[in-house]
């Protein structure tokens, strides 16, 4: 089977790359640019393109299929040569599907929370050597890549909303049509996309839809929105509904423990969101035989996603953590989850604006009131990140109206808010770094160690 993927340097492209030439097929790609560690990575399997760019050449009626990246545009030349020849092109979601049509598909979607879900489910399955495929959205400590296809009889699937492909224009996780599907939590976001709220919130309602029938929807009730959609719904399918809240717990000195599950578990994770997280990923683990109790006995070992409540550097009485966390509602979970794990710990809390959606003038009002739990609040803007996106400055008067703050500080250049954050004692102090973003390529283990001076 000979695939060609047209913007192979992509995260989850490069991943499905590689998993599809370990599995035996003869794998050709091509990007305008690779940067690591696709470039690495694609290397060491040797199916790095040769060169960079698009070569409609290359595109014969010897290919079986092409997989087209998001970061294509709908006239890129191997595309309309594809086209021409009648070649069938598929995305990345539709081709996972291709792939996992005989599986049972257990698809993890939300505005938040998704990777954790879906990393907890796979860090328990592998505990137990269970035989599993997947798709997730970071690296996880004991798995080698983001990606894995075989003849494993189930598949958990990180189900992003955002689009599939540039010439489909449908929401990724509609189109793995899930056994058991899972929704986190409804906040809006993508607006370059979904322009409403309503809009948005519809793209979940047609999610439960595509369930196949006699499926499972598990799905977090404490989210208002969620629990009111969910119960709106007109649900033809014949589903089993389970939803689910937090669990028990307890926290001393900076230690979470789960509760009354029979027994308590100390755990490595924290935060109310990854305390429903955690419950999630149990329930979809009771539908594929793993017992409540077995799954707590693998979880106390998880020790978090890449990106995600990552601790980069600590000492006896100060932490530097990093977190994925961008939009409103993951940036005040994180917010409070830090704080509520460490009470007696000041904390400096900085948020990199770097979507669109956050980058966007007319959403700078859901972010109101989201830093309140910071003892000092700080937004960077890269201004390198306007010019690639083509997007119109800010102030930062329109960032503290944004915030609903003024006791905000803003930053607009790396070097800036780097020195300024070397200046400030961390004495009984955390900090918290958060960024779908680089901020501005930043090193922030190096930084760091120099404010926490190890």
């Amino acid at each position: 089977m000979r695939v060609h993927f047209i913007a192979i340097g992509g995260a989850a492209m490069h991943n499905l790359a590689i998993a599809l030439h370990l599995k035996g097929f003869e794998i050709t790609g091509s990007d305008d640019v690779v940067y690591e560690p696709s470039k690495t990575r694609l290397k060491n399997q040797g199916i790095l393109p040769k060169q960079e760019g698009w070569h409609p050449e290359n595109i014969t009626q010897e290919i079986d299929a092409i997989i087209l990246g998001m970061h294509a545009k709908i006239d890129n030349p191997e595309l309309l040569r594809a086209q021409e020849l009648g070649l069938k092109v598929y995305s990345y979601p539709e081709y996972i599907y291709e792939q996992s049509k005989d599986k049972i598909r257990i698809v993890i979607g939300g505005s938040h929370g998704k990777t954790t879900i879906t990393s907890m489910i796979l860090h328990v399955l592998n505990y137990y050597k269970k035989d599993f495929d997947y798709l997730v959205g970071a690296q996880i400590a004991g798995f080698d890549t983001m990606v894995k296809l075989s003849d494993a009889p189930i598949i958990v699937i990180e189900g992003d909303e955002y689009l599939a492909s540039p010439i489909d224009r449908r929401p990724k996780f509609h189109l793995y049509k899930a056994n058991i599907g899972v929704i986190s939590g409804v906040a809006w976001d993508h607006i370059n996309v979904f322009p409403t709220f309503e809009n948005y919130k519809e793209q979940f309602s047609l999610f439960i839809d595509t369930i196949e029938p006699n499926g499972t929807l598990i799905y977090c009730e404490e989210d208002e929105s969620l629990k009111n959609l969910v119960e709106d719904h007109d649900i033809k399918n014949q589903l089993e509904i389970i939803p689910y809240q937090t669990p028990d717990y307890r926290i001393e000195d900076g230690k979470t423990y789960l509760k009354n599950v029979p027994k308590e578990y100390k755990i490595n994770v924290f935060g109310k969101h990854n305390l429903m997280n955690l419950n999630a990923a149990r329930l979809v683990c009771n539908k594929i035989d793993v017992s409540s109790e077995d799954f707590y006995q693998a979880i106390a070992s998880f020790k978090g996603a890449a990106k995600r409540l990552e601790l980069l550097v600590e000492t006896n009485n100060s932490a530097v953590f990093k977190d994925f966390a961008h939009s409103p509602s993951k940036l005040q979970a994180t917010i409070n989850a830090v704080k509520e794990q460490y009470p007696n710990r000041n904390l400096i809390a900085c948020i990199e604006l770097h979507t669109f959606s956050s980058l966007n003038e007319d959403f700078l009002s859901e972010y109101k009131n989201t830093m309140n739990g910071a003892d000092i609040a700080i937004v960077f803007i890269d201004e390198k990140t306007l010019l690639q996106k083509s997007l119109k400055s800010f102030s930062k008067e329109k960032i503290i109206e944004g915030f609903c703050t003024d006791k905000l500080m803003f930053f607009n250049q790396s070097e800036k808010i780097k020195t300024y954050l070397e200046s400030l004692s961390m004495k009984n102090t955390n900090l918290l770094m958060m960024s779908s973003g680089t901020f501005g390529g930043i090193d922030l283990i190096s930084l760091a160690k120099s404010i926490l001076k190890i």
